[in-house]
């Protein structure tokens, strides 16, 4: 793997984004953004890399803190905010980068990961409570268009370890209920498991 060339690629990659950024129709380069047009720019940016610098806390706050009970609602609503952004429609890719920022962005580090693509294998004998957890080492859709978008630089932000049997990972050791599942001993399991972890 050649480091320079991956430092490069990023590097490229966020300079066409703000240059886009720079080349709105809709406002002069002249002016200058604030409120909700400022943040919601930034946020787009911030949210395409993997290493936000510290410039970006008061966007990413502003974009986290939209919450619904529904989550459904929370993702519309991002999405709203973030096409505040005159960039944000610009292009297909633009849109479609939209749409995977708010889908995967927050949802796809490794601790969301290895909790939502942890699964029960039954192995088939010895009642209910016979198999394993197993985390799969295949991302959801969603977190598959974010990380591997072409405007975003997260290929590389996580990857999946493989465990010993006797080592399984475990995203809930402090919670008694998921502890208390799947402690009858069964044969070693017949795929390979592992967990996810940030890079």
């Amino acid at each position: 793997m050649n480091i320079t060339n991956d430092i490069n690629i990023s590097i490229i990659k966020t300079a066409l984004i703000i240059s886009s950024l720079m080349m709105i129709s809709k406002v002069s380069i002249a002016d200058e953004f604030t409120g909700d047009l400022k943040l919601s720019c930034e946020a787009v940016l911030c949210l395409s890399t993997g290493s936000p610098p510290s410039e970006c806390n008061p966007a990413l706050s502003r974009y986290y803190n939209i919450n619904f009970d529904d989550f459904s609602d929370t993702i519309r609503e991002r999405i709203n905010f973030l096409n505040i952004c005159p960039v944000s429609s610009e292009t297909p890719q633009m849109k479609s980068l939209i749409n995977a920022i708010a889908n995967g962005a927050g949802r796809c580090d490794a601790a969301s990961l290895n909790a939502i693509l942890r699964e029960w294998v039954y192995t088939g004998s010895g009642g209910m409570n016979a198999g394993y957890f197993c985390i799969s080492n295949q991302l959801s859709s969603y977190c598959s268009a974010y990380t591997t978008h072409e405007y975003t630089d997260l290929k590389n932000n996580v990857k999946y370890v493989i465990d010993p049997p006797s080592q399984q990972y475990n995203p809930f050791n402090n919670n008694p209920f998921f502890n208390s599942i799947g402690n009858t001993q069964v044969k070693p399991p017949a795929r390979q498991c592992g967990h996810w972890v940030n890079q």
